[in-house]
């Protein structure tokens, strides 16, 4: 009598982590994500986000997530300047979002993630490049820090889902429009006039307070601005 041994071979799947060449620089899952979940107030000049909508779609979501989190540096490191920007900036704020899922529904403000002595901002919770980091590596030390991009309209493009924030762009960032998505973003920031808005009576410019933060960033001649006076008479048609 014969003995037959049946070996079973188990099937599965390893995250492995994403080259050069396989990245979808268009961040159709992120656009698609937005685009559902992100709306337009105040006539444009800032954006609304279900947040219920998002936790309904976390199956995408988190698969988005988990394909930034896979780039590898030397992938990142050759891509193109602009490619490289739009990553960062989609990476900021699909994290942020993150954030409050993690917390939702149960707080009411961003900084409720935080804790006495960490705020959001620099709370590590994601990984990026086979590292756990914080939102402030991203835009501080990977976008303004690094000396690779000199833009000073990112102040506009990250979001940190609190009410003096930007608004949520309801697309991705992709490099092959980066620019005029970030004029876009600009334009809609300046013409908010319950933060940016002159008055008359008493002859005074009245700006949001990331002007003030970050004015270091007008004044070191990135898109010709070289003050935030340059920066304020270029769009003052806004």
């Amino acid at each position: 009598m014969k003995t037959i041994c049946l070996t079973t071979v188990f099937l599965f799947s390893l995250t492995l982590p994403v080259g050069a060449d396989n990245f979808d620089h268009s961040h159709a899952t992120w656009s698609e994500l937005l685009q559902k979940h992100v709306s337009w107030i105040s006539n444009g000049s800032a954006s609304q986000v279900d947040y219920a909508g998002f936790q309904s779609d976390q199956e995408s979501f988190y698969d988005y997530l988990a394909n930034l989190s896979s780039v590898p540096t030397s992938a990142f490191d050759s891509w193109e300047r602009n490619q490289q920007l739009a990553f960062l900036i989609n990476a900021y704020n699909a994290f942020t979002i993150k954030l409050i899922l993690d917390n939702y529904p149960d707080i009411t403000s961003i900084r409720d993630t935080g804790s006495l002595f960490t705020s959001p901002w620099k709370k590590e919770f994601f990984k990026l490049f086979g590292k756990r980091h914080h939102l402030d590596w991203i835009e501080h030390e990977m976008i303004r820090g690094s000396g690779r991009y000199n833009e000073p309209l990112i102040h506009f493009a990250v979001n940190c889902a609190s009410i003096g924030c930007p608004a949520l762009l309801d697309e991705a960032f992709v490099a092959e429009r980066i620019d005029d998505q970030l004029v876009d973003v600009t334009r809609r920031f300046l013409t908010d006039r319950s933060r940016n808005f002159f008055d008359v009576n008493n002859d005074t410019l009245n700006v949001s307070s990331i002007f003030d933060w970050y004015e270091e960033d007008f004044e070191k001649g990135w898109r010709g601005y070289n003050s935030l006076k340059t920066f304020f008479a270029q769009h003052a048609d806004w």
